[in-house]
């Protein structure tokens, strides 16, 4: 059950990103695009790093910095407990970020507010 979540979730948001990925964080955009992001961010999971990492593209794509750094931050509150799942999805995320120049929010100092 929860591998097909899994696969639904990946494939609707892969979708969504090939079909509008200028709209992923912005209905004014795509309406349909901003609703994807926000479902895919209510399920009970931490997202797929490629599936991040287009949502990370489609934010410098708009030059939306703060989207970018707001999708890490709910990344790393949808890990809760589980300590290691954030640093291995930065790990993966490592070599887009440093092209994009996108910090990380530690690197910004925002775990600290």
């Amino acid at each position: 059950m929860l591998g097909t979540t899994l696969r639904h979730c990946a494939v609707a948001a892969a979708a969504a990103a090939r079909a509008s990925p200028r709209g992923l964080l912005h209905p004014a955009l795509a309406p349909g695009s901003a609703a994807g992001m926000n479902t895919l961010v209510g399920y009970d999971l931490v997202p797929e790093p490629k599936i991040i990492d287009a949502a990370l593209r489609a934010c410098r794509r708009l030059n939306d910095f703060a989207s970018a750094v707001r999708i890490l931050e709910v990344v790393k509150d949808k890990a809760g407990p589980h300590k290691e799942i954030y640093p291995y999805v930065i790990q993966e995320l490592r070599p887009t970020l440093n092209e994009l120049g996108i910090s990380t929010p530690e690197e910004l100092g925002l775990d600290k507010v």
